[in-house]
């Protein structure tokens, strides 16, 4: 059975699915929600605290917390995570179409920028979908010195448990950028973009537990259902933090 607090949180997000509370309402009080659900304040804490990790409530000092654009998915840029990872977590009722499964070799940039002497990959497209609704085309080139094959099978599910369940790779960290950029025709045409041909394109680089160059991923996202969700510090200039 799953922790209270992530039931709590599951219950509230279905609240918001369904228009009980809608963007820009305030959630219940943290005192109200605990004697709504019969549990402690910390419990409920932790339940608002999914709720805002996953981008769909915004806490304000001395208001509460207060729904946001849930329809925008939050997707991870601070962190690695699968598509099967984030749909669990979320449990965003998605899907995965293969587009094309192919022997390539790593693009001439990223060659060229890393100085790769063994750049055979296995090139993997997919087109992710959200209650059947295109938001994500992906992209993904992995060296085949370290997967030598992906069947169609592995390829439709969690790459990262075959990677690491199967084959024991320790996938450990990853550079990422964002830009803005126009879209292909078949971009365009796998994410149904009628009003825009701009897409929102997140580029990373795979790195293994030992800093070895892994994978490279090209992820063009719907800019209407997209959302980066992070949070930064200011730092003094000795190092410490400033309060």
């Amino acid at each position: 059975m799953r922790a209270k607090y992530l039931q709590i949180a599951a219950d509230l997000t279905n609240k918001i699915k369904h228009k009980q509370y809608v963007v820009g309402d305030f959630l219940p009080s943290e005192p109200a929600l605990s004697e709504l659900y019969n549990v402690s304040r910390e419990t409920i804490r932790k339940a608002l605290n999914e709720l805002l990790d996953a981008g769909i409530i915004q806490k304000i000092k001395g208001k509460g917390s207060v729904v946001i654009n849930a329809a925008r998915i939050a997707f991870p840029i601070s962190n690695i995570e699968s598509f099967d990872e984030l749909n669990k977590q979320k449990q965003m009722n998605a899907a995965t179409k293969i587009l094309e499964l192919k022997d390539a070799q790593m693009p001439f940039i990223i060659r060229k920028h890393l100085s790769l002497t063994e750049t055979a990959a296995t090139y993997v497209a997919r087109l992710r979908s959200i209650n059947h609704e295109p938001i994500v085309v992906d992209e993904d080139y992995i060296l085949k010195k370290y997967v030598p094959d992906i069947s169609l099978e592995q390829a439709k599910s969690s790459l990262y448990h075959y990677f690491e369940h199967d084959l024991g790779i320790e996938i450990d960290y990853a550079s990422k950028t964002i830009t803005v950029e126009p879209a292909s025709k078949d971009v365009m045409e796998q994410l149904h973009l009628t009003d825009t041909n701009l897409v929102v394109v997140v580029r990373s680089l795979t790195y293994l537990k030992d800093t070895s160059f892994f994978q490279y991923t090209i992820s063009q996202h719907r800019p209407d259902k997209f959302k980066f969700v992070d949070f930064a510090h200011r730092k003094a200039k000795n190092g410490g933090l400033i309060l």
